[in-house]
């Protein structure tokens, strides 16, 4: 498997863990029965717990897209150190807004998504 394969997979064990983390926080406020149940008239899931899911649900968005341009890299044959470094830099900016998300940092956190963005970037231009 390709460096940036491997990535592609530890970003996705990223967002699994992630979601680990927001469904345990989301249990601590409402309980597993309103969980596991229809989940119809939850209240707002608030706090850290709130910031986990939001992170889980932004860590999904950006990992769709971060996943077609790793692909397309690698099914077009134009993986390069380049690549790699996009995919790197993604890998490690996400795993940092998850962290600083679930803190309650937000210009940090916002700034840290943006390095991430670069890093898709990276990957996007060796494409063309």
């Amino acid at each position: 498997m390709t460096p940036e394969l491997t990535l592609l997979v530890w970003s996705a064990i990223l967002a699994f863990v992630q979601m680990l983390v927001s469904v345990a926080g989301a249990q601590m406020q409402v309980g597993l029965p309103a969980l596991v149940g229809n989940r119809e008239n939850l209240p707002p899931i608030t706090g850290w717990a709130g910031r986990a899911r939001r992170g889980y649900l932004n860590m999904l968005e950006y990992l769709v897209m971060f996943a077609i341009l790793v692909l397309a890299a690698q099914i077009a044959g134009k993986t390069n150190a380049m690549t790699l470094l996009g995919c790197q830099i993604f890998f490690w900016a996400r795993l940092a807004y998850a962290i600083v998300y679930l803190a309650g940092i937000p210009w940090l956190r916002t700034g840290i998504w943006a390095v991430s963005v670069v890093g898709m970037l990276l990957i996007l231009i060796q494409l063309f």
